[in-house]
């Protein structure tokens, strides 16, 4: 009998009545013969209330009883949801991250995956029970809980099935696929069928808020097939794997945006003094992650590195930078905010060159300023300011047809 691993996430199950509604699409799923294992987010009530009372207790509460406060609402969502399906006719049974034998590292708030002992879900599914874990936990070495951050309940979903061999992953959205646009600012967006594990990589990393890119690397390694679809309607989701069994008429699949981007300069009085790696190493120690980045080194010009971060770290990011300024030797500082990033993607751009410049070209005759660049094999990245971002995006996605129904492959 194969095995399935589904994923709901916060949005279905807001309420009892949500709840009720998961646990009757979950029966029914199993009842086409399946093993079902399901991963569910901490309702998002829950999760705010928790976090609110941890606030009003202490302003810097430590990271392993915030890691033991927040999973804590995952476990209570998945016991009602186990109840839920127990009261509509079905076996199920509830077990808490460090039940499911995910082993993790110590790294509080946002731990990695080191092993996965299935075997207490395996037992469970052999007396027809179906599992529903708390998404984005485990246990360290130490036997402390510990919560994966963003995307953790999908990198749960996918560790699962790869232990459990199991068939696919379905993921549960309040959306009904992957489109080649974000439906709410793109009225021309469409839903893609299939996507490739590269292309999607490339959608969360630039910003599409569907899959983390940690849950669509591991599936990659894995060779676990994911499927996005609506928990509302019952229709067809996007298919995202290795191959996309399509004709590649489309250069570009895809438009993602991030907004709250920001541009972090750091100048020198000369280029001895100027590293690349002291600087980055420096941010990463720290845990801040950085994006596109641009060095300057100009006869008669003082040298400069430029490097884009997230609003959420910029703080941090510039305490870090101050600390750190004896060390690191540059002379100043500086930033700019009110930017965004747009991306254009597609795993056919590696073998036709002249996208990126028929994207400049677009955006120049549209008048939007480019003011940063990155570029892969599959996607273009440009910052921009923040209120041409969605102007850019329309332009964009129809400069490359992306309204256009791809021709299938005969």
């Amino acid at each position: 009998m194969e095995t399935v691993v589904v994923k709901f996430g916060g949005p279905a199950l807001t309420t009892p009545e949500k709840i009720v509604q998961v646990a009757k699409k979950v029966i029914k799923e199993q009842g086409r013969g399946i093993n079902l294992v399901v991963i569910v987010s901490s309702m998002p009530a829950l999760r705010r209330e928790f976090r609110q009372y941890a606030t009003e207790i202490t302003d810097e509460p430590s990271k392993r009883e915030m890691d033991a406060l927040v999973a804590s609402a995952a476990q209570m969502t998945s016991a009602m949801l186990a109840m839920a399906i127990q009261e509509h006719g079905g076996k199920a049974v509830s077990l808490a991250g460090w039940q499911t034998g995910i082993q993790t590292n110590q790294k509080h708030g946002n731990a990695r995956i080191d092993h996965v002992d299935s075997k207490r879900i395996e037992e469970y599914l052999a007396l027809g029970e179906i599992v529903v874990v708390a998404g984005f936990q485990g246990v360290t070495g130490t036997e402390n809980i510990s919560t994966f951050g963003k995307g953790g309940s999908e990198t749960s979903a996918v560790a699962l099935a790869v232990a459990l061999e199991a068939e696919r992953v379905e993921i549960f959205s309040s959306v009904e696929g992957i489109f080649t646009a974000d439906p709410e600012i793109v009225k021309e967006s469409r839903k893609l069928p299939e996507v490739s594990y590269d292309e999607m990589l490339e959608f969360a990393n630039l910003g599409a808020k569907i899959l983390h890119p940690r849950a669509v690397e591991l599936a990659k390694k894995y060779n676990i097939p994911l499927i996005v679809r609506s928990f509302v309607q019952d229709v067809e989701g996007t298919f995202i794997k290795g191959d996309v069994d399509m004709e590649k008429n489309l250069l570009v699949r895809g438009v993602a945006y991030e907004s709250d981007i920001i541009r972090l300069t750091i100048g020198y009085d000369s280029y001895e003094t100027a590293s690349l790696a002291e600087v980055f190493s420096v941010l990463a120690e720290n845990d801040i992650n950085v994006d596109i980045i641009v060095q300057a080194v100009i006869d008669g010009v003082k040298p400069t590195i430029s490097f884009t971060i997230s609003k959420d770290e910029f703080a941090e990011a510039l305490r870090v930078l101050e600390t750190s300024k004896l060390s690191l030797g540059f002379s100043f500082a500086d930033f700019e905010v009110g930017l965004a990033k747009v991306s254009i993607i597609g795993s056919a751009m590696a073998s036709n060159p002249g996208v990126a410049a028929r994207m400049f070209a677009r955006l120049g005759r549209e008048h939007i300023p480019v003011k940063m660049v990155s570029t892969s094999e599959i996607k273009v990245s440009v910052v921009i300011p923040q209120d041409e971002m969605v102007r850019a995006a329309n332009v964009l996605h129809e400069e490359f047809n992306l309204a256009m129904k791809e021709v299938t492959a005969s």
